[in-house]
């Protein structure tokens, strides 16, 4: 097919060469007169059927080449009408039949098509083209760099992004091109004046002086037939000129052009009823025709009830789209479409019961997907991890006011809210209230009315309304999960991200040292103990530099830690502040580390489940001290023990860290906090 249309782009070319050079009897006229008022007729058609200006992109060049067509069947019928004072029937048929053999009615219809043709549309199409090209090119560099955020922000993949640019670079070259080409229009226009008052005046000199005709014959005959010839080409010449115009003005939409023009007319029901009665009121009281008044009047009002029917219809389309998706930007749509007969499995997800609805719903004020779009942020600013797409939709099969958030399609978290009231949390007063827990960190809690809101912050009650509640507990179950979040397509463009800032510290690691396998599995197990990732030239030079010596990913990630070591600290002890270090007995932690033992490149510590219930015992009663309760707490241990530690004590201690001696700053305050020891006959004690 690509073939054949070059193959006759080429053909066509060489056809309006030749009608330049060749003389063409009346009968190939007529049939290339009646070729070119069709194809103007196409063009028309496809410029209302199209969604998108690009969608046909290959107008401007058209343009140029429809308009030498025309000029060219110009010269070919000039030459017929002042040889043979013939050019034709269609011809023949325009002078005559179209404007009554009158000469001057065909000259004055004549300039007013080309008045329409040159003042309105042909300028106006002209200014259009001219300030989309300007905002197209001045656009460019602001959507260039939103593909990079999407981009970096893994809403997109790199293909998308590819996809996204080209059509960036579509849209500036067509509108640039669209530019210079309807200025083909503006010289066609002129060139028609002139041909036919050049045809006028060499035929009434060819009349007179040649075919020896009288002057007002002469006059008629050439007239009609100049007017004739200016009428047949000016014709298809409007059209396309229409078709420029509906192209340059046209935006980008999910309907074509008679979709979207019957959508937005018949949106306003009641303007159409107040139409229908103003034309009502006119045949009553003027005279104008109470039949076509009457007529008129029914029109509208069948358009406007049949308009507010499927008005009706849409709203309750569209109610059940707003319950079940997510809005452009937080759809999983975003994500890449899953391969035919494998189930798409969202990567993130939240789920809400019916009551629950008005925190979602932007038209009954609800803002949750600005505040989930706020949380992604957060997260990326804090740990250097951008969330996948969330989907948000509703589950009937819940309590009406629960929620749940589900991490690829199993729940992780749930919460109950109760729309209308507010959340009180703080020291226990005298309140009326529903007592609860706050579902992001447990905290003991009171379902308050609003009316009491005053009232519990002068009790020093921490006063919080649902929707900051949820987005809350969203919030920390993300940071809870973020290791899972960072799949390895994210650790692969994580990795491509560092490649523009140093490329040569990431070609050497991956896949020449390293996998991306166990660079993803190091990323995680850092963002699985909170520690950012947003240093990543100095975790991709750290793995290259300690490649050569282990494969362990557990390892690797010790050593990527000790080089974090400040950022590690300053995040469990802000700078200024005393971090509060736990230690462990020297001849524990003597012991410990003879127990850590190796197998397959893997290390792990070997303990009994009475020394390790006995030591988990003793590391929580440590750390949970009344004396420790307003401080910032760590375990500190030797490195060979930290990963296996923090596993141990994780389910008992998840929120008090656990560091290495070579991961703390040297400039860190420290302050003792006690010693964990094992003590066989009492189980558990803890000292200074």
């Amino acid at each position: 097919m690509m073939r054949l249309g070059q193959s006759g782009t080429i053909l066509f070319v060489l056809v309006i060469v030749g009608m330049l050079i060749i003389p063409l009897p009346t009968f190939m006229i007529d049939a290339l007169i009646l070729l070119n008022l069709s194809f103007a007729l196409l063009i028309l058609l496809v410029s209302l059927s199209v969604r998108d200006p690009l969608e046909f992109s290959a107008f401007p060049a058209l343009l140029l080449l429809t308009t030498l067509f025309r000029l060219a069947l110009n010269v070919s019928s000039t030459r017929l009408i002042l040889l043979q004072a013939n050019a034709g029937t269609v011809i023949s048929t325009f002078g005559n039949f179209v404007v009554g053999g009158n000469a001057v009615v065909g000259f004055i219809v004549f300039l007013i098509l080309i008045i329409v043709q040159f003042i309105v549309i042909t300028r106006g199409a002209e200014r259009v083209s001219e300030v989309a090209a300007r905002f197209t090119l001045d656009a460019m560099p602001g959507k260039q760099m939103s593909i990079d955020a999407d981009l970096n922000a893994g809403l997109i993949t790199d293909a998308q992004a590819r996809g996204r640019r080209r059509i960036i670079a579509a849209e500036a070259d067509f509108y640039g091109a669209m530019d210079g080409a309807s200025k083909f229009v503006r010289g066609d226009a002129i060139a028609s004046i002139l041909i036919v008052a050049i045809n006028i005046i060499g035929g009434f000199a060819m009349g007179m002086f040649f075919l020896h005709l009288g002057a007002q014959q002469s006059l008629q005959t050439y007239t009609i037939l100049s007017v004739g010839d200016g009428l047949v080409s000016q014709l298809p010449a409007l059209l396309i000129s229409t078709a420029t115009g509906l192209l340059v003005t046209r935006a980008a939409s999910e309907a074509n052009f008679g979709g979207d023009l019957v959508r937005q007319l018949l949106q306003a029901p009641r303007t159409l009823y107040l139409l229908a009665g103003m034309i009502a009121f006119l045949g009553i009281f003027t005279p104008i025709s109470k039949l076509v008044a009457a007529v008129l009047a029914a029109g509208f009002a069948l358009l406007a009830y049949r308009a507010s029917q499927g008005q009706g219809e849409m709203v309750a389309a569209g109610g059940a789209l707003a319950l079940g998706e997510a809005p452009r930007g937080e759809s999983a749509a975003a994500a890449p479409p899953s391969a035919p007969g494998i189930a798409a499995v969202d990567a993130l997800a939240v789920e809400f019961g019916f009551g629950l609805l008005s925190l979602v719903d932007a038209a009954q004020g609800g803002d949750f997907f600005e505040r989930v779009q706020k949380v992604r942020e957060q997260v990326a600013e804090e740990l250097g991890l951008w969330l996948p797409p969330v989907r948000v939709k509703d589950n009937l099969s819940l309590p009406p006011n629960s929620y749940r958030v589900l991490l690829r399609g199993a729940e992780v978290a749930r919460g109950e809210l109760m729309p209308g009231r507010l959340l009180a949390m703080g020291q226990d007063g005298q309140l009326p209230g529903i007592a609860t827990r706050d579902p992001a960190f447990g905290l003991p809690a009171l379902w308050i009315a609003r009316q009491h809101q005053d009232q519990a912050v002068l009790q020093g009650y921490t006063v919080i309304d649902t929707a900051t509640v949820l987005t809350t507990h969203f919030a920390e179950t993300v940071r809870r999960h973020a290791s899972e979040l960072l799949s390895r397509e994210e650790a692969k463009r994580t990795l491509d991200r560092v490649r523009h800032v140093d490329p040569a510290a990431v070609d050497e690691l991956v896949p020449g040292l390293l996998p991306l396998s166990t660079v993803h599995r190091v990323l995680q197990g850092l963002l699985r103990e909170g520690i950012p990732i947003r240093d990543l030239v100095t975790i991709v030079e750290t793995l290259g530099d300690r490649a050569s010596e282990t494969k362990d990913p557990d390892q690797l990630t010790e050593y990527v830690r000790q080089a974090l070591g400040r950022a590690i600290s300053q995040s469990v002890a802000p700078p200024g502040e005393t971090l509060v270090a736990i230690t462990l007995d020297p001849r524990l932690e003597a012991e410990l580390r003879g127990r850590v033992q190796g197998q397959e490149g893997k290390s792990f510590l070997a303990l009994d489940q009475d020394t390790a219930l006995k030591l988990t015992r003793a590391a929580e009663q440590t750390a949970r001290a009344p004396a420790h309760a307003q401080s910032h707490v760590a375990i500190v241990v030797a490195p060979q023990l930290r990963s296996h530690l923090r596993r141990l004590l994780r389910p008992v201690l998840e929120d008090v860290p656990v560091l290495s001696y070579q991961e703390l700053d040297p400039s860190l305050k420290l302050q003792s906090g006690g010693v964990i020891r094992i003590d066989d006959e009492r189980g558990a004690v803890s000292g200074d």
